[in-house]
Formats: C-alpha cells, structure tokens, sequence
C-alpha cells in the first residue's frame, strides 16, 4: 500500500497523500520510515495530521485524495527519564504512563517509591505549575498504562465520570494451567473479608458486582496467554476472577498456586481508551505484550 510518488518535506513535518482507503496506522506502519513504536509515540503525542486536523484514534479511516502532514519532533520527548515510569502521552491537563512492576501508584505508608513523587519531580524540574492528581490504581506489582490528571478540576471530572469516560482497558496476562475456553465472561460480587482479602460469591453477598471478559490469545500444556477486558474495574478483580476460573496469574502470592515461572505476577495494563476529559477527544493507548510473557509462548 505504499505511496507512488514521494513525500515533501517542509520545516518539522513530511506530508503525505493517501491512494487508497485504509486505517491510519495501517497506512503510517507501511509509509513512514520508523519503527511502530516511534509512529505510536508519534501518533500519541498529537503529531499527525490528516486535511489540517490533529488526530489521535489508531483505526482513524482515510479517504483517497487525503494529506498527512507527519511530525518528525512531537514524539514525547519530554527530557523525561525514569526506571520506573515512562511518559507517553502529555497535555497541559493529563499525564498517561506506563509504569514498571515494583512501584506504587501513589504513597502508603512509609513508602517513597511511588509514581505519584515521580512525576511530581519531573513537573518540578521541567518548571510545570501543577502536581499529579491520582485517578486511578495499578498494583504494585502490576505493570502498565495509567493516568493521571495535572489539576484539581481535570481530576474531579476524570474520578466523578470514570466508567462514562474510559470506554476499554484491557490487561494482558499470564495464568497457570491451559485454559479451554477461547473466550468468555465471569461476573459475581467481590468483596473484602477482614484480612483484606478480596473474595467472590454468586449471590449478592453486600460486596460489588463484577464482570470481567476473556479472550485466548496463545496457549501451552503449562500456561495461557490471555486477554482479560474489564466490564466494572473492582479491586483484584482479574486476579480473583482468574482464580474462580481453576487458572490463577501467574506470579500472584495472594490469589495463585505457586505457579511462578518469571519471577513476577504477570498482569499487564495494556490498553487504555477514553474520552478526553477536556476537549472531548478520543484518546487510545496500547503497549507492547512484555517480552517476558512473550517468552513462555515461543
């Protein structure tokens, strides 16, 4: 599907006109000369164009006859530089990151290694009036895609219509045992005993209705490589969920069977998709499967 005649470039920008009716990152994967993480990174750091208009959505269709105008600067480079945390996506009212295992989302305790104090450092450093306003959590030992709001005001629309907002966020995971079924859903009410322990019931047990989708992506006789979509967003409700289903995650000490093959519980946030809490736009995240996971499969 590439392109007959050549792109012009001009100043920060190569252009691009579209022969044939496809998607949008279809048509960049094919035409642009950079890796699919760096047309991603692009794409989601507002720096392509199509007809004049910034646009953000992966699946975007084009038109024959339409102009892509390609940044070659907007691809978060943000100075930005962490072990933890990695920023893939800024605005002057959100932050979207995807954060590594072993950190928390915000402080408890006595803790200091929490996403929250990094990216206030950063804004501090970069001489950004604002600090990060927690929406969301991931466990600690739970890695992936996260947002967070830069204001009091961008937080408050983001907490109080969260589940209107988000309208997917998958997780990839890992679970013990080789699963059947190729897809399906879960749903009963989870709730906290006094342990803290999260547990489930097929009645309503005065806890929170939960369902979670399923879909196979890879199996061995040993584990099962799937994709777990989030209907309601409870506490550990993938990793209880997967656990009702006889194939709990991986690597998760609270709700597993010991079954650790990588030394980490292997859940990944994986893609996050919402509507912009500010100017409305759709916004669609994804991250790579970690190579780890990958590696079980090969």
């Amino acid at each position: 599907m590439r392109i007959n005649t050549k792109y012009q470039r001009e100043g920060d920008y190569a252009y691009y006109k579209v022969d044939k009716e496809c998607g949008l990152l279809e048509f960049l994967l094919a035409n642009v000369k950079d890796s699919r993480s760096k047309i991603k990174a692009t794409l989601q750091g507002r720096g392509i164009r199509v007809d004049g208009k910034t646009v953000t959505q992966f699946d975007f269709q084009l038109k024959p006859g339409m102009k892509l105008a390609v940044s070659k600067t907007k691809r978060n480079q943000t100075g930005f530089k962490s072990k933890y945390v990695k920023i893939v996506y800024e605005d002057r009212w959100i932050v979207v990151v995807e954060k590594n295992v072993g950190i928390l989302s915000m402080a408890a305790g006595h803790s200091s290694l929490n996403v929250k104090a990094v990216l206030d450092d950063y804004f501090n450093k970069s001489r950004q009036k604002c600090r990060a306003h927690v929406v969301h959590r991931l466990d600690r030992d739970t890695s992936g895609l996260m947002v967070y709001a830069k204001d009091i005001e961008t937080e408050q629309i983001l907490e109080h219509n969260w589940h209107d907002i988000v309208y997917d966020r998958r997780y990839i995971a890992v679970v013990s045992g080789e699963m059947v079924d190729d897809e399906g859903t879960i749903a009963n009410w989870l709730k906290d005993n006094k342990a803290y322990i999260t547990f489930s019931s097929p009645v309503d047990n005065g806890g929170k209705y939960a369902v979670t989708h399923f879909h196979v992506l890879r199996r061995t006789t040993s584990h099962t490589l799937v994709e777990f979509k989030l209907e309601t967003g409870r506490k550990n409700q993938i990793r209880v969920h997967s656990a009702d289903m006889g194939h709990p995650v991986c690597g998760d000490v609270k709700y597993g069977n010991g079954d650790d093959p990588i030394h980490r519980l292997c859940l990944h946030a994986y893609m996050l998709c919402f509507e912009h809490p500010v100017t409305h736009e759709p916004m669609e995240f994804e991250t790579m499967i970690p190579a780890q996971f990958r590696m079980l499969f090969k």
